[in-house]
């Protein structure tokens, strides 16, 4: 099992530094992720509340007639972290684990991953590369009465020996009640035969990578997969082996890879590091109960939306949409719209010769378990643009940072089945000048114990790995 394992691993490993044996070239890609666009039809249009075709909105609870999907709710959050220990909000209650799955196969040696162009009324740019299945169960039981998801009968009839990794991994934790997915990569045999449909495309993980360099091409469900393949860990011999292939251009790949590898030369140990989650957890509550929406004080609720009496944060709107290639072609939806653009940030600095990263413990009202290891600076609920010097860690540093400390900078949408065209912008950094001291809600950790956490549900959110999923190693 263990040589298994080990396989599994450089299979990964080859994929994500396969700048040159690709099935198709970048160029390619991008003109194919065109055409699909021109492809399908597609019209989102803001409606009333009252234009909901089967949601019922009383201005207690938005539901779906069939009690599945997901709820729009109000909650009441009471904790005694941070300044703001009260506060009410609208959040979304899906509480079904929903599929998030790659199929993979060695193409030309190469592990390819068979990625699809998805349209979602919420996106940006309409089309974007998701994973092979992306569904929920009330979509791949058929609730919606539409058929079923393409390749769903590969992830139900899967085979233990297929599995290449398997977790179930949080979303939103500021938008979504204890929401969670499962993140499944499976691989089929070379010679398999598999029919490729029109908008999917078999595609390198160096591919992925490099695409995420783009704003808005790679779907956040995507994101999220890929950040829980690790490398495993190897001796010096296997990094010197693929350290051959660094990039002049990418001068910070190799020391992504050497973090991702070693386990040692840790600033913190495992144990300290579990140790002060578990402190904080015990020291720290969130206590959430559910009120109706119409009882949210600073909340106001029109014909048309739900909103912050400050336009502060987000809002609550409803839609009609159509897109030509979904499984069903016509829907109502409610949304959540945010009122800006937020900033996830990722600091870095080299300690004991390896490359850690400056991780923030973060409490956010859905979380399972209180706090989440999120991005150094992560500003989603609040406009960044407009934050006072010094309110925010990291943040004055981040966005006064020298260009040449920049390894990443790209604008990222959020999921766009629920959120209404967000996007935020997405950045990793490399800051040898900062002091090690961190913050008290901070710890520095390796890529190689990062990855480690995402092995386990609801350590790590999914804006640091949607992160940790843009880091490329050529």
């Amino acid at each position: 099992m263990e040589e298994i394992t080990k396989n599994n691993y450089l299979c990964f490993l080859k994929s994500a530094l396969s700048k040159d044996n690709n099935h198709s070239s970048i160029n390619f890609v991008l003109d194919w992720i065109a055409h699909q666009n021109k492809q399908v039809e597609v019209s989102v249009t803001k409606i009333c509340f009252k234009e909901l075709k089967l949601w019922s909105f009383d201005k207690k609870i938005i539901e779906h007639s069939s009690k599945s999907f997901f709820n729009i709710e109000g909650l009441n959050i009471k904790t005694n972290w941070g300044s703001l220990t009260n506060w009410h909000q609208p959040i979304i209650n899906q509480p079904e684990i929903g599929y998030l799955g790659f199929i993979t196969k060695d193409i030309n040696g190469i592990l390819h991953f068979l990625s699809q162009a998805k349209v979602e009324p919420g996106n940006v740019n309409y089309v974007q590369i998701s994973p092979t299945i992306q569904a929920t169960k009330s979509n791949y039981t058929q609730i919606h009465k539409g058929s079923k998801p393409k390749y769903l009968e590969y992830f139900q009839n899967v085979k233990p020996h297929q599995v290449l990794l398997d977790q179930l991994q949080s979303e939103q934790g500021a938008r979504f009640l204890k929401k969670r997915n499962r993140n499944i990569i499976i691989k089929l045999k070379e010679d398999e035969k598999i029919t490729l449909y029109d908008n999917f495309i078999w595609l390198s993980l160096f591919q992925l990578k490099e695409l995420m360099k783009y704003d808005n091409i790679v779907n956040m469900d995507t994101r999220t997969v890929l950040s829980g393949i690790s490398f495993g860990d190897f001796d010096n011999q296997v990094f010197d082996q693929y350290n051959l292939i660094k990039s002049k251009e990418r001068k910070f790949g190799s020391d992504f890879l050497r973090s991702s590898f070693y386990s040692s030369n840790t600033f913190n140990s495992l144990e300290s590091i579990i140790s002060k989650i578990t402190d904080i957890k015990c020291n720290y509550y969130l206590n959430v109960s559910k009120i109706p929406l119409n009882k949210l004080n600073n909340w106001k609720i029109s014909e048309s939306e739900i909103s912050h009496i400050d336009k502060k944060y987000f809002k609550i709107i409803a839609v009609d949409v159509k897109i030509g290639n979904r499984e069903v072609t016509n829907w109502t939806q409610p949304m959540i719209e945010p009122s800006h653009e937020g900033l996830c940030v990722f600091i870095c600095k080299k300690i004991n010769e390896i490359l850690h990263f400056a991780v923030q413990l973060k409490l956010e009202c859905g979380n399972l378990d209180i706090v989440e290891m999120a991005p150094t600076v992560q500003t989603l609920t609040g406009n960044y643009k407009t934050t006072k010097k010094g309110d925010l860690p990291f943040l004055d540093y981040a966005l006064n940072v020298a260009p040449q400390q920049v390894v990443f900078d790209t604008l990222q949408s959020e999921e766009g089945g629920r959120f209404y065209k967000e996007q935020n912008r997405n950045m990793i950094i490399i800051a040898d000048d900062i002091s090690s001291e961190l913050p008290e809600n901070y710890v520095w950790l390796t890529l190689n114990q990062l990855n480690g956490f995402l092995k386990f549900n609801n350590y790590v959110n999914i804006q640091a790995r949607n992160l940790i999923s843009a880091i490329q190693y050529v």
